[in-house]
């Protein structure tokens, strides 16, 4: 993939993984674009990468999905990257009944159905793009679940899954689909939620991540996250195993 003269599309761009490929992609000379939630977390950004354009877009929302497509083609036609980064992480107990059933599924609108949608929106115009590729951001977790964090596992899953299937429907177009699945990365993310100890920097992280956009590397594991995947198909039970203490710490809490 060529890495300048781009105009890239990258949702969740206020924060961590999204933010960095913002500022790195900008300083090799492409036409960025970043779009999130938070007027104010999007304010932000965008004084830390100053040339960027910031909309405020929910990819969790059909509709908004829909007016960003329109505002895209209209003001920035000649997009021919999309970054499909936006995703919430929650650890979630699955014995608690007093979350209600559209909170329950919440990751599941923004990190899988986000993405899908924003493809099926965006694929028609990217098609017409000499060079034009999709990005889709999973998680070392698509390979091996983290049980405490159950439904964000399950997306990054299923997200890795389609974005295979979307790979070889597309094989005879001039796009490529690449998926980047980031390990444990210091971001806000995992501040909130995560307790990892092999925690790699996000500035590391996007940076192997562009060796290997340039590289033509379809399916980028940094690290602990292509780890995950090896020790997932040799020993299983073990890798699972090894992540299921949050969960004993959480049914302990439960019970005290």
């Amino acid at each position: 993939m060529r890495l300048s003269g781009n105009t890239i599309l990258i949702t969740g761009g206020t924060s961590g993984i999204g933010l960095e490929l913002a500022y790195k992609l900008d300083g090799l000379g492409n036409q960025v674009i970043i779009t999130g939630r938070d007027p104010a977390k999007l304010k932000k950004a965008q004084a830390r990468v100053p040339k960027a354009q910031a909309i405020s877009s929910d990819v969790a929302k059909p509709d908004e999905i829909v007016n960003l497509f329109e505002r895209i083609t209209k003001d920035f036609p000649e997009t021919n990257i999309l970054i499909n980064n936006a995703g919430i992480l929650r650890e979630i107990n699955l014995h608690d009944h007093s979350m209600g059933l559209t909170d329950l599924t919440r990751e599941i609108e923004t990190n899988l159905n986000g993405p899908i949608r924003m493809i099926h929106q965006f694929l028609p115009h990217l098609k017409t793009k000499v060079n034009a590729a999709v990005i889709n951001v999973t998680s070392g977790l698509a390979f091996v679940p983290l049980p405490s964090a159950p439904i964000y596992s399950t997306t990054k899953a299923a997200l890795h899954s389609y974005t295979r299937s979307l790979r070889v429907q597309l094989k005879n177009t001039r796009v490529k689909v690449f998926e980047l699945a980031p390990p444990s990365t210091e971001t806000p993310m995992l501040i909130q939620t995560a307790e990892d100890t092999s925690v790699i920097k996000v500035e590391d992280m996007v940076a192997v991540a562009l060796k290997g956009f340039a590289r033509d590397r379809f399916e980028i594991r940094p690290g602990q996250a292509n780890l995950a995947k090896i020790m997932n198909r040799l020993a299983p039970e073990l890798v699972l195993k090894y992540l299921s203490s949050p969960v004993d710490r959480m049914l302990e809490a439960m019970n005290s």
